[in-house]
């Protein structure tokens, strides 16, 4: 190899050598469930979520975790109720894994595939909607991830013999944050 070829092998390696992996921590959180019954509806609010993204070759892996018992509906007996129906006890984590192509990270909507893990159960979510919004190293994120009942093989709660509906659609609004 002669001379000028090994200078442009090393003029073009150099930068992708130079650039560290990026890495992303979740800052703050707030997972809201909402629930519908005919006589009342109910949202269940978290702001304990804790998160993490890594960045490698183009692609980047998210991993979140909340515990299921920091969901608060503002009832107890019913958050209580809630905890025992999906299994809290046993499964005490709802954790929430994707990954996506680091280019996604400079644009102002993105589709996610999820996997989410709850109730014992794991299930998969395509192409799920999310909203971005960038504030120097601090990217906010909102969507709804539209869960149900069912895809977590939990028995609908009832009340007067009225079970609430299938659907669980869960509200996401994060600030992640570039280290």
């Amino acid at each position: 190899m002669n001379w000028k070829t090994t200078i442009t092998v090393v003029a073009l390696a150099l930068p992708n050598l130079a650039r560290a992996d990026s890495r992303w921590v979740l800052e703050s959180s707030t997972l809201t469930y909402h629930i519908s019954h005919p006589l009342h509806q109910v949202d269940g609010i978290s702001h304990d979520a804790r998160g993490k993204g890594t960045c490698h070759a183009g692609q980047c892996d998210f991993l979140i975790a909340a515990p299921v018992k920091s969901f608060d509906s503002g009832d107890s007996n019913r958050d209580l109720h809630m905890l025992q129906v999906t299994r809290g006890g046993q499964y005490p984590m709802v954790t929430v894994r994707t990954r996506l192509p680091e280019s996604a990270s400079s644009l102002s909507s993105v589709t996610a595939d999820l996997d989410i893990e709850f109730a014992g159960q794991k299930v998969p979510y395509k192409q799920v909607a999310f909203q971005r919004s960038t504030d120097g190293a601090r990217s906010r994120i909102t969507g709804t991830v539209p869960c149900t009942v069912a895809d977590f093989k939990i028995d609908p709660p009832s009340l007067l013999t009225v079970p609430i509906k299938n659907e669980m659609p869960i509200r996401v609004d994060m600030t992640w944050r570039t280290e």
